[in-house]
């Protein structure tokens, strides 16, 4: 009844106009592909009309619909099929029925490349998210500080809405983590002694020592094996984290002397916080660690990216000679 309604009102003014009703069902949206309309917290009803303009889009229809309802422009980024009449993008617009982005949230060492690729394709800025990491105030107002702020963060692709704001990102960030350390994710972190926050941080160290998922819960439980046994981790990542140089090819004793609550060389137990944002498969093989008798590990000689694994000192300080020859031989310092 209200659209018979609405089409009467429509035929009386669109004919004492001079416009036919038609314009406002037929279809005004004509190119081939979709195409996206953003409109920001600023634009407002001529602005709307003239970027619709700017993507092939008839506005006769939808001007003549503005005058018959109220219209407000609502920011957001909105996709604008093949075929959709006036009538359709009018009624999207109005109720602000934005469609949402993909928002892909990396595995990364720093929080700029972490800011930089969440915001990518949204209306906030990297510089607005990555100022607001860094803050000490507020990321405690979200229940971390710096050194732990990474284990909120969790690697995976979103939906959001291209105009989500800075404290929306952080609740859906606060959301997905929750989501993610469900009852099976948090007994297993409870049955190894850890809390949440300190397998993130564990996981980080076997993400930086390996890129291979199937060698993770190896590393992982030979970890896990010198935490319970009280010995100090010597993880050369986290002396890398220590020095702030992760491009170093070779840990030389100058870094192990390295003053920092990251250096496991000089320091008991994990690290104050996680070293990166870690992987998905990190965190899993911290939860899921092979068990094993190992407590020492060295990389191949062959440069594979994986490792020689031992339970004795003399038996490691064999894989590491073979280790370091292979550095000497290809001038690695």
């Amino acid at each position: 009844m209200k659209k018979k309604l609405l089409t009467a009102t429509l035929v009386a003014v669109t004919l004492a106009a001079g416009i036919t009703a038609a314009s406002i069902f037929r279809p005004i949206c004509t190119t081939e592909h979709d195409v996206c309309l953003y409109l920001d917290k600023d634009d407002d009803l001529d602005s709307v009309k003239t970027k619709l303009s700017a993507l092939g889009t008839s506005t006769t229809g939808f001007s003549l619909l503005t005058t018959l309802r109220p219209f407000t422009a609502h920011s957001g980024r909105y996709v604008m099929h093949q075929g959709m009449s006036a009538w359709d993008v009018f009624v999207k617009l109005r109720l602000g029925a934005q469609d949402a982005v993909n928002m892909t949230v990396p595995s990364v060492r720093t929080l700029d490349r972490l800011a930089g690729a969440m915001t990518r394709g949204l209306l906030l800025d990297s510089l607005t998210l990555l100022r607001a990491l860094e803050d000490e105030d507020f990321i405690r107002s979200y229940g971390y500080d710096r050194a732990t702020l990474p284990a909120l963060i969790i690697p995976n692709t979103y939906q959001v809405y291209w105009d989500i704001t800075l404290e929306g990102m952080m609740e859906r960030m606060v959301k997905e983590n929750k989501r993610f350390w469900n009852e099976e994710r948090t007994a297993k972190a409870q049955a190894l002694g850890l809390s949440t926050t300190e397998v993130v941080t564990l996981a980080s160290i076997v993400d930086e020592e390996t890129a291979c998922n199937a060698e993770k819960p190896t590393i992982a439980g030979l970890y896990l094996n010198r935490l319970r046994k009280g010995m100090l981790l010597q993880a050369d990542p986290t002396v890398k984290k220590a020095v702030g140089d992760w491009s170093l090819r070779r840990v030389l004793n100058e870094h192990l002397r390295c003053e920092s609550p990251y250096n496991t060389y000089l320091h008991q137990g994990l690290p104050p916080g996680p070293l990166r944002i870690v992987s998905v498969a990190g965190i899993d093989a911290v939860l899921n660690a092979a068990k094993h008798d190992y407590l020492y590990m060295c990389a191949k000689e062959d440069f594979s990216g994986t490792h020689n694994f031992a339970t004795t000192l003399a038996e490691h300080q064999r894989n590491a000679q073979r280790y370091i020859h292979a550095l000497n031989q290809r001038g690695i310092r």
